[in-house]
């Protein structure tokens, strides 16, 4: 039934807002931590065992905060965790990996041009990189080397550019992008859940059967926030970046992922400095700008290098759709408003790629899209942009009929 698409789109939008509203509330209050964190003062009138305080207005209220590194001397009569906005942000995150990346692997996660493989596999390889990752990270954290916090950001830097480029070589560039981003939430997420809930539980426990809590709780617990803090805005990155493909359409897609990294830490190292009151380096905004130029100038590189554009991937499914009868002026259609955008080498005045990656230059390539021309131009008006090129209601209704009876007559 084509209902089902028009349910699955809105079943996307629904997974995508609850991801953004969990996103929205954990970043919110790990930044609000770490910035409190960084600003806690030592002042000689502390209980025992305090390490800092700080006092904050807000809401037309003062409020008087401290800190206990390790846990107080009885444990509290109330006590706030803040672990469930990390959970839902991670499983929001994966129901949208599988409704869009998952469910139209064939169009969004597969390119036969990088990897020629079948869905199921494009799948298991999407899965066991999440789960493999976070193993591998989890073993250098508890390594050696993980008693240098800085040698293994290093490492950890390296583990992750390897990991951009590795995906580069599995999937599209969009999904590689997504992909990169969702191994490192995982990260993320599994610190919360794997580390830092369960060593504070681990403490709590302590206070509770009147035992002195170990310090090194707190401070594995400390070095895994610390990772988390420099690994958000990357991660915002990369999931905001399927919606310019500049950023994943491009051969040096990877790198401009690794240069992604560096400006998280150069932007988190001037708000985490200017928090912890040690002034404000200004330099890091200079680094960053330099860096996201040089994004710039890779996103159109290959081109400058090799003198050759990217060929975007056509999926073999829904070919049913170019043998439908209306096809034939769907085509015409589609030619006249719709590829001067949505081509290699876009005609329109200020798009130098094509939107989202996607082409619509023959036959095989617009019947690959037919679900999201229906849903785009057909049954919405969201597509062209201000309908720039005039398409007209009669022009959207045949979208609509030729999506409709594509998808009645493979039922028959």
């Amino acid at each position: 039934m084509y209902e089902y698409a028009i349910a699955w789109e809105w079943l996307a939008f629904a997974a995508r807002w609850f991801h953004v509203i969990t996103a929205i509330a954990w970043i919110g209050s790990s930044f609000y931590f770490i910035a409190l964190d960084l600003g806690l003062v030592k002042r000689p009138h502390l209980p025992p065992g305090a390490y800092g305080e700080e006092w904050q207005v807000h809401g037309g209220g003062f409020y008087h905060i401290q800190k206990y590194l390790v846990a107080p001397a009885q444990m509290p009569e109330h006590l706030t965790w803040f672990k469930y906005e990390s959970y839902f942000t991670w499983i929001s995150g994966f129901l949208m990996l599988c409704i869009v990346y998952y469910g139209g692997a064939d169009l969004f996660l597969i390119d036969r041009h990088v990897l020629d493989i079948s869905p199921p596999v494009a799948i298991a390889i999407s899965l066991a990189s999440l789960a493999i990752g976070w193993l591998i990270y989890d073993l250098l954290c508890k390594s050696p080397l993980g008693r240098n916090t800085w040698g293994l950001m290093a490492v950890l830097y390296v583990v992750l550019v390897f990991m951009a480029w590795g995906y580069t070589q599995l999937f599209t560039g969009r999904a590689a992008f997504l992909h990169l981003g969702a191994f490192t939430a995982t990260i993320m997420s599994a610190n919360v859940f794997m580390i830092i809930i369960p060593n504070q539980k681990i403490v709590v426990a302590d206070l509770i059967a009147g035992r002195t809590p170990d310090p090194k709780y707190g401070q594995v617990a400390k070095q895994r926030s610390l990772h988390n803090n420099y690994l958000t805005l990357p991660v915002i990155f990369f999931m905001l970046s399927n919606h310019y493909p500049l950023a994943f359409g491009t051969a040096f897609n990877w790198v401009i992922a690794a240069l992604v990294f560096l400006m998280g830490v150069t932007i988190r190292h001037w708000f985490n400095t200017t928090h912890a009151r040690k002034g404000r380096p200004t330099w890091t905004w200079i680094v960053t700008a330099i860096l996201f130029i040089l994004i710039m100038w890779l996103s159109t590189a290959p081109k400058l290098l090799t003198g050759e554009g990217e060929t975007a991937a056509v999926a073999p499914a829904f070919q049913q759709f170019a043998g439908d009868p209306h096809f034939p002026a769907v085509k015409q259609l589609v030619s006249t408003r719709c590829s001067m955008c949505h081509a290699a080498e876009p005609v329109y005045e200020g798009i130098v790629r094509p939107p989202k990656g996607v082409t619509l230059e023959n036959d095989a390539e617009i019947a690959a899209h037919a679900q999201e021309i229906y849903i785009q131009a057909g049954r919405s008006h969201a597509m062209p942009p201000g309908n720039v090129t005039d398409i007209t209601p009669d022009e959207r209704k045949l979208l609509v009929a030729w999506f409709e009876s594509a998808v009645e007559g493979k039922k028959q």
